[in-house]
């Protein structure tokens, strides 16, 4: 068994939630949202957010919109839609949920 493989599939479990999470706080550009993910010990890849952000921009749970840039193109900075945030108050139900009840299988032990 491979710890490794184990640890990245725990992990992309949660990755729409956190990222869901840091927009829910502010209009996200992704570049602050990979940094808050390192921040937070959880490395995402350009090549992994941005097609999350596509995917969760087509099924309406985040919109965006382009702000000039002084030292560049212009950015796309994303937000919640409603319904993202009815999306996301579904995924924090769930994931107390289970943090609640991996917490007491944990302290059976």
């Amino acid at each position: 068994m491979n710890i490794e493989n184990t640890s990245s599939q725990m992990r992309k479990g949660i990755l729409e939630f956190c990222i869901l999470s840091i927009i829910k706080q502010e209009e996200a550009y992704p570049s602050d949202i990979i940094e808050k993910m390192k921040t937070a010990n959880l490395h995402i890849f350009e090549g992994t957010l941005y097609p999350l952000l596509t995917r969760l921009k087509n099924a309406e749970m985040l919109t965006y919109r382009w702000v000039e840039s002084n030292s560049g193109p212009p950015r796309k900075y994303f937000s919640l839609t409603e319904k993202g945030a009815g999306f996301y108050k579904e995924l924090e139900s769930t994931w107390n949920e289970l943090n609640n009840a991996v917490k007491m299988v944990i302290k059976q032990q």
